[in-house]
């Protein structure tokens, strides 16, 4: 319809009025706009990386300081033990572990007591397994989100790996107090925790960026997750030494990336000498791990809202 006005009064013409038979506009008019066959503009991620991605990533830092402050609110909203709670798994689960395989199995425990050698590799154990738990559900649990409005949407499994952090960090005082109740000294070995800590981060993130990718499209990731994790436990040396492990088998073992990083952190509490070798080993397959799952990520990052 077409709008035109004579003296004082509107008339609405047809708008075919406004062409000739031939779908041309008559002398003297236009045509009447046509909308186009597809969009003019698509939003979607850029293709970004490196240097682009991580200045994507420090432009929405504040979204990524309270996503981490929100988890922690939330975790422990209306708990009766509040902060507590962090230290009460490993606490709990060092001392099921030291009861049923330090005193009755009397497994080796590198001469020092049982409580503090697997309370050493308990640390870690239960910051990556809560990490990897919390951000494999990250993006599902964030549809809200997500379906909303755009960002760098590697921040939400970073944000639940990020929460689990401060949890760890928590958790460092009542090692210390353990190994002040066993009068342990300190040593320079401590130098290599921040180190530590970091591998052991970005091996967490690399495992949670790929587990919420992929719970996505098959939510089977979900269901199998946790499974994956308890097995993993076993696989590495939380409970008893890496000396245990045969040597013709050493290598094939070092290929889970966890073995040096837990090694390294009760060599570095415990002042133990280093396997260089594991730690190497452990840091090439994180970095490599890294890759692979920031690839996956960014590959299917463009799918998430229309299938979360």
């Amino acid at each position: 319809m077409d709008l035109t006005t004579s003296g004082s009064a509107s008339v609405l013409k047809p708008a075919a009025a406004l062409t000739d038979s031939t779908g041309t506009a008559p002398a003297g008019e236009s045509a009447p706009p046509t909308l186009p066959e597809s969009p003019l503009v698509t939003i979607e991620p850029g293709r970004a990386t490196g240097l682009g991605s991580m200045r994507d990533l420090w432009h929405y830092r504040e979204l990524l300081y309270f996503l981490v402050w929100r988890d922690l609110k939330v975790r422990y909203k209306q708990t009766a033990l509040g902060v507590a709670w962090v230290v009460m798994q490993p606490l709990l689960t060092t001392f099921v572990f030291s009861v049923f395989l330090g005193l009755l199995v009397r497994v080796p425990s590198d001469d020092v007591p049982y409580p503090v050698f697997v309370f050493a590799a308990m640390l870690p154990w239960t910051f990556f397994s809560g990490a990897v738990a919390t951000s494999g559900n990250s993006l599902v649990g964030s549809s809200h989100l997500i379906t909303k409005v755009y960002f760098p949407r590697v921040i939400i499994p970073m944000a639940a790996v990020g929460g689990r952090l401060v949890d760890f960090l928590v958790s460092f005082v009542v090692m210390a107090l353990l190994l002040a109740f066993y009068r342990i000294a300190p040593t320079w070995n401590l130098l290599m925790l921040p180190p530590l800590i970091l591998l052991l981060t970005l091996l967490a993130l690399a495992v949670g960026m790929w587990a919420s990718a992929s719970n996505v499209r098959y939510r089977d990731v979900a269901a199998i997750l946790p499974v994956l994790v308890q097995l993993w436990m076993f696989a590495s040396p939380v409970v008893y030494s890496l000396k245990m492990v045969p040597e013709r088998w050493r290598a094939l073992y070092s290929l889970n990336p966890l073995v040096g990083v837990i090694a390294g952190f009760r060599s570095a509490v415990l002042g133990h000498a280093f396997d260089w070798g594991a730690l190497a080993f452990s840091a090439a397959v994180t970095l490599g791990l890294l890759a692979f799952a920031a690839l996956t990520f960014r590959r299917m990052e463009k799918h998430f809202a229309d299938l979360v």
